[in-house]
């Protein structure tokens, strides 16, 4: 019934007389028959307005004045790719820059930004810029425009990775694959400048690089690895002129001895600096003396210095030793991962017989043995500073773990004495581990009172 219906109306409009020149009063009649048309209501003229503000926000962005719900809305609306020289500024609601962040990375810790999505974003764009920036082949000028919309918001800079310069081929061709391995005879490639980025970001306090490649593959060699000279010269430059800097790391760069004396040179007096981190390099005796100097009240706010997985001897652990005797703010010291041996270890410990300023010590896997557990024995007797030691990966043995019980039963500050892989027995690691757990408790009641 309804098909005939539909079709008799049809044909009722294919008979309506068509309207001539001569019969103006003549109307044209259009019948259409859509089962699932239904009237609509007519669209707000807010609605309107504000889905032509997001149409058009990219040429003519509107956000002043509008009521705080239709501004969500607008901000709810608009594309992340618009351009960062149209809402840098302009846009500070976290859900933009949240959706913005989710758009572009897979992986996104808030947490680890204060909280803010927005300081996530230009931390990690910048970031991306400068580790994919080829020296004498990338356009400057995309970091230099990209500078002054990113600078209110960075606090930190983490590049994981530096790019050389590409290599000439004809130049490549004569050096031999062996001096390419060996790293002596390869050229030298400078990498990126810091100094016109770090003067434009007032408000960096943490830098953390790597001077090197990532995901090299088959196209690894050891000049994509190279920290040359005038990298380190520039580099200790910015750093000074930095005088915000809070934290500086350089890690997995192979810094030398030479290296890191000229880094330390303009690190001494910096007004701001608490953190030092060399960790994962090549500094030795010479580059531990160096640190020394820096430790020797050379840095005024110096609070955390880490020199792990480098070869510091004997030698450089006396000279950090030393340092120690007239240091009074320091406060974490991490030699993990040298070769100090008993030597180091007890010129260490001997100075925290009368050093209560620094809180915690790593001193794991340099080849230490029981002398240096019974001067730290006597340190655990008579410091009330000290709260965190490690000592793993040490060889202390039974006789070691014996004096180390001894010193700790006496003590009520260190909550944390990391003994693994020493052979220290386990009825002293039992007893040891009891005295750790009463020293937590007695910190956690005195944190709960200063709380209240």
């Amino acid at each position: 019934m309804v098909v005939t219906d539909l079709r008799s109306n049809i044909l009722k409009a294919s008979q309506v007389p068509q309207p001539t020149s001569t019969d103006p009063k003549a109307m044209r009649r259009i019948i259409a028959e859509d089962p699932d048309w239904s009237l609509a209501t007519v669209p707000l003229l807010k609605d309107l307005s504000t889905n032509h503000i997001v149409q058009n926000f990219e040429n003519n962005p509107i956000l002043k004045g509008l009521p705080p719900k239709d501004k969500l809305n607008v901000l709810e609306k608009i594309d992340t790719q618009i351009p960062l020289c149209v809402t840098s500024h302009l846009v500070d609601d976290e859900s933009y820059w949240k959706r913005c962040c989710k758009s572009k990375w897979q992986i996104c810790d808030v947490s680890t930004y204060g909280g803010s999505w927005k300081r996530m974003f230009f931390e990690r764009h910048l970031e991306t810029l400068l580790e994919n920036f080829i020296p004498e082949q990338t356009n400057e000028a995309t970091i230099e425009e990209a500078i002054p919309l990113c600078a209110r918001y960075v606090k930190r800079l983490n590049i994981k990775q530096l790019l050389p310069p590409v290599k000439d081929a004809a130049k490549e061709d004569t050096i031999s694959d062996l001096g390419s391995d060996a790293g002596s005879e390869a050229p030298s490639m400078d990498h990126f400048e810091f100094g016109t980025v770090m003067e434009k970001l007032p408000h960096l306090e943490e830098f953390r690089i790597t001077y090197g490649v990532r995901d090299c593959g088959m196209n690894f060699e050891w000049s994509l690895f190279q920290f040359t000279q005038r990298d380190c010269l520039l580099l200790a430059k910015s750093i000074k002129s930095c005088k915000q800097l809070k934290c500086i790391c350089i890690h997995k760069s192979k810094v030398d001895d030479s290296k890191v004396r000229v880094l330390v040179s303009h690190f001494l007096d910096h007004p701001s600096l608490t953190e030092v981190d060399f960790s994962h390099n090549c500094i030795g005796d010479r580059g531990a003396r160096a640190m020394a100097k820096l430790i020797n009240n050379k840095c005024p706010n110096l609070r955390k210095v880490n020199l792990c997985d480098n070869v510091i001897r004997g030698e450089g652990a006396k000279a950090i030793a030393f340092a120690l005797t007239k240091n009074t703010k320091l406060q974490e010291l991490n030699l993990r991962l040298n070769r100090m041996g008993d030597e180091g270890g007890q010129a260490i410990c001997k100075v925290l017989l009368k050093n209560n300023t620094l809180k915690s010590i790593n001193l794991a896997s340099n080849d230490m043995t029981e002398p240096t557990a019974a001067v730290l024995s006597q340190v655990l007797q008579t410091n009330t500073g000290l709260t965190s030691v490690n000592l793993s990966g040490n060889r202390i043995g039974i006789d070691g773990g014996k004096q180390l019980q001894e010193g700790i039963e006496s003590n009520k500050t260190v909550v944390e004495l990391d003994l693994r892989l020493t052979e220290a027995g386990q009825e002293s690691e039992y007893c040891i581990n009891q005295v750790l757990r009463d020293n937590q408790e007695h910190a956690r009641e005195i944190q709960e009172s200063h709380t209240k």
